[in-house]
């Protein structure tokens, strides 16, 4: 075995100084053993995912040897045993590494005995070394984050950056700020198991913001699978260029409107048909005749970029089109490049990039592009529906339900609530991952025909709406039209009753109580009695409760389902919304540190907003049955699969 293939991983000694620790989280009774018959769950926690005829095939040779003392029993010093056999093993494992330089592209085989044999991953190397270029640049002016920046020019490192957790919360809080509180993060003393919690908090804290993060646990970050991060990076990172797209943003994206459109017509594109026609909108202004139908092969030798560039660009930044007199494609896209940098743009793409037409990273190239320099103003004239902004721009409740729906892997991506929900197919994955075979899809339009286009997607809403009433959903009023017609109220209702539904499907799974469903007191009722039993004088009496809103309730019961979570020093009094907010961002964070994976926002607590503080406790509940975020990931995934 070379030594490169040892300093890749962390060595047997590191990996195990804090074994102890780890064994008395997995022993849950504390009675200094674990069941062989929960050997699959203890090895996942430590980080080896085998298939489940692995783990029997283990404890039948264990049994057959007679190697237990204890008989269907495993000590510390037996199961220390067998993990650093384990350890041995993957470190004297090798993976196959393929380089095609057609399309540099990395090839990398199976990284665990769970992967299909023969399954490969692709890498591309210009998003390694794009995403590396990014984080340099945008985060390493962190005091915490001097241990693990700059990452190296060619991105190599960037995996290993990852396996404390800190690195990707950061990431998390500067595409969307404050989405974790930073008190939650733990920064000193990294044991394996604080480092476990850190990326327990970030991947709950990506979920949230409206990652599909089915497949990825801790473990995979820690390994430093690199299809996994980059696959969540490029997630992160595009869900913070695209949160910038935004009237309240940017004001000036009226400008964008065509002839007869409507505020709210612009705002249902997805943000890649937004960026092409800021694009377009800057080439008609600069007399150009060319359009822009594509980030890839559209953009490969330059010119509009070209184009581009100089027409945003402030007067004194002394931008110029010398570009367009370079016949090389990639000697012009260095210039482009140039011109670029004097904007303080020059982000994600190199010359080759452009060249080859490489879409994500010049989809994000073009977005910070617009972030930065939109170069759009405001028209003079009136616009119709833009005095009744409020209601055009997204509110807290709808973003909340667009991340859920984003999260749970639904095609196409959620871009717009309503518009996007007006044929039912979302609505569909959904009512399958919450029942699996609650969908007839033969009654489903899945493709739409010209002619019958209108009625198809009514159909499918009349039929969406026909789903809800036979799970027992509160439908009154509610007709597939209003769903086909994006009616507001009416399409929260029912994307509210899905993710109640969804919440609850976990937990009657989690709980063995499957074929029932939980109410709204047995979960007041565990809460009382969480908290009684751990001392906490703080009690729930419903989810109206105005209470609620200093925090206080949910930081007391994260403490009572795991003691010591809670620094109180940090807990506020609560005397003023101020307060009230930091407690409730302290608690939404700790929550999903422990493995909660929880939507509501800190504003949903101090608000006491009844719908989402019930799935935040119902989260919490969870929780408690299987304390382990990869075991709840696994229940998830469960249940988005199918089985």
């Amino acid at each position: 075995m070379e030594i490169s293939d040892i300093e890749r991983w962390d060595s047997v000694q590191e990996y195990f100084k804090d074994f102890q620790q780890l064994f008395e989280f997995i022993d849950a009774n504390g009675d200094g053993f674990i069941n062989v018959t929960e050997l699959r769950n203890a090895l996942d926690v430590c980080g080896f995912k085998m298939p489940g005829y692995k783990v029997r095939q283990m404890i039948e040779e264990y049994d057959d040897k007679q190697r237990l003392k204890h008989k269907g029993r495993l000590s510390f010093e037996e199961f220390e045993k067998l993990c650093k056999e384990l350890k041995a093993n993957e470190l004297g494992s090798t993976f196959k590494q393929v380089v095609s330089k057609k399309e540099n592209l990395e090839t990398l085989g199976g990284i665990s005995e769970a992967s299909s044999e023969g399954t490969t991953h692709s890498v591309r190397l210009e998003e390694q070394l794009a995403f590396s270029d990014w984080i340099n640049t945008n985060l390493s002016h962190d005091p915490d984050l001097k241990h693990l920046l700059p990452i190296d020019s060619e991105g190599k490192s960037l995996y290993d950056k990852f396996k404390d957790g800190i690195l990707l919360c950061k990431i998390i809080n500067h595409s969307c700020p404050d989405t974790i509180d930073e008190r939650a993060i733990n920064k000193k003393n990294l044991t394996l198991y604080k480092k476990h919690e850190n990326l327990t908090l970030a991947l709950t804290s990506a979920q949230a913001i409206g990652c599909n993060i089915i497949n990825i646990d801790a473990h995979d970050l820690i390994k430093g699978s690199p299809h996994l991060v980059l696959g969540l990076l490029w997630q992160i990172i595009r869900i913070g260029l695209f949160n910038q797209i935004t009237l309240e943003n940017c004001p000036g994206l009226t400008a964008l409107l065509q002839n007869q459109e409507r505020i709210e017509d612009l705002l249902k594109l997805s943000p890649e048909s937004i960026l092409l026609r800021w694009v377009n909108h800057h080439l008609e202004n600069a007399g150009i005749a060319r359009r822009c139908n594509n980030f890839q092969s559209d953009i490969t030798d330059s010119e509009i970029y070209t184009y581009l560039i100089k027409q945003i660009a402030p007067n004194t930044a002394n931008v110029t089109l010398e570009a367009l007199m370079e016949p090389n494609h990639m000697s012009r896209a260095e210039i482009m490049l140039q011109q670029a940098a004097k904007l303080g743009c020059r982000s994600f793409v190199t010359p080759s990039d452009v060249v080859n037409g490489i879409y994500k990273l010049n989809l994000a190239f073009v977005a910070n592009m617009f972030n930065n320099y939109p170069g759009l103003v405001k028209p003079v004239r009136h616009i119709e529906g833009l005095d009744a902004l409020e209601s055009v721009e997204e509110t807290r409740e709808e973003k909340t339900y667009r991340n859920w729906m984003n999260s749970m892997g639904v095609t196409p991506y959620v871009n717009w609530l309503y518009s996007d929900l007006t044929d039912g197919l979302v609505i569909f994955q959904l009512y399958d991952i919450i029942k699996p075979g609650t969908v007839n899809w033969n009654k489903v339009h899945k493709k739409f025909t010209k002619l019958r286009k209108f009625m198809e997607k009514l159909e499918n809403c009349n039929y969406a709406v026909e789903l809800g009433k036979q799970m027992n959903y509160s439908l009154v009023g509610i007709a597939g039209q209003d769903i086909n017609e994006g009616n507001a109220t009416l399409t929260l209702a029912l994307i509210w009753q899905l993710m109640r539904s969804y919440t609850l499907s976990i937990l009657t799974s989690l709980a063995g109580t499957q074929g029932s469903t939980l109410v709204d007191k047995e979960i007041i009722h565990w809460v009382n009695s969480k908290l009684q039993a751990a001392g906490k004088t703080s009690v729930l009496k419903t989810f109206q409760d105005q209470a609620l809103s200093d925090g206080k309730v949910v930081l007391d019961l994260i403490d009572a389902i795991k003691p010591g979570s809670v620094n109180y020093d940090l807990v506020k009094e609560g005397e003023n919304d101020n307060d009230r907010l930091d407690n409730a961002k302290y608690a939404i964070s700790l929550a999903r540190k422990c493995g909660a994976r929880i939507y509501a926002l800190p504003e949903d607590i101090t608000q006491v907003k009844p719908r989402m503080l019930m799935t935040v406790f119902a989260c919490l509940m969870a929780m408690d049955y299987i304390p382990n975020m990869d075991s709840v990931k696994n229940q998830q995934n469960n249940i988005n699969n199918g089985q």
